[in-house]
């Protein structure tokens, strides 16, 4: 029984001795170094793919209109402008921050009717010149620099106006002729503007575009209202100020 016991204790101790050498190596052991996460910087808002978008804003038209019979000028400048809308489709490519591209865009024109009453004819009496554009359509290259997602940017090309026409009423009879009716005219383009990437692939624009159309003559047929006279338009164009969006495919990542 004494030997019994003197084993035991023997056995307790050595279990005692053995857990606390292993619990001093567990509590030597060195702590596992983790690095701090490392800080990616989102890219630079880049302006270069594909994009499409709309557009609206107003129009003014403008156009010196001769006749050969009286030897009569009519300006008909607007000054209430007409209403326009549409939309457009273009691709740029930004090389340091420079960008290059080109764009298309089509835009639908209200009455753009203006009206000139103070001139009168012999034999007919006062007169009123009205005219009207039916659709307005550009081609152009684009150049502009950025700063950022920020991109102020000019335009040149050429551009068509459909429905262009004339009408010249008489205010007594109230008899009329319209001229070029149902008709396009082509001419240059010139503009510039500033767009915004306000999120990773939407864009709003401000733009002026001047469009000078070529001049144009019209021949009366003989009888009737102006009858045999002819009408010469000379330096007419259409000026347009437009506010714009445009989706960008997936090609810029935004900082905000």
């Amino acid at each position: 029984m004494r030997k019994l016991l003197h084993t035991m204790a023997a056995l307790t101790a050595f279990l005692a001795f053995w857990m606390s050498a292993n619990a001093a190596d567990v509590g030597a052991q060195p702590r596992v170094y983790t690095p701090p996460p490392v800080y990616v910087p989102p890219p630079l808002f880049s302006w270069t793919g594909f994009y499409v978008g709309g557009n609206f804003g107003g129009a003014w038209n403008h156009q010196n209109v001769t006749d050969s019979l009286f030897g009569l000028n009519f300006s008909n400048a607007s000054n209430n402008g007409a209403f326009m809308g549409g939309g457009q489709v273009g691709f740029n490519y930004q090389f340091s921050n420079i960008v290059l591209g080109v764009e298309w865009d089509i835009d639908w024109a209200g009455n753009n009717d203006t009206t000139n009453s103070g001139i009168g004819v012999p034999g007919i009496g006062p007169i009123q010149v009205s005219s009207n554009n039916g659709w307005i359509t550009t081609l152009a290259g684009r150049f502009g620099v950025t700063y950022d997602n920020w991109l102020i940017y000019g335009k040149a090309g050429g551009g068509w106006v459909g429905n262009n026409n004339v009408t010249i009423t008489s205010a007594t009879t109230g008899a009329s002729v319209t001229i070029f009716d149902n008709n396009t005219n082509s001419g240059w383009l010139v503009g510039a503007g500033i767009e915004w990437g306000f999120a990773a692939n939407w864009s709003v624009k401000v733009e002026y575009d001047y469009l000078g159309l070529n001049s144009r003559t019209f021949v009366v047929p003989a009888g009737g209202f102006f009858g045999g006279d002819t009408f010469t338009t000379s330096n007419p164009n259409v000026q347009m100020v437009k506010v714009g969006f445009n989706y960008l495919f997936n090609y810029g990542v935004g900082r905000y």
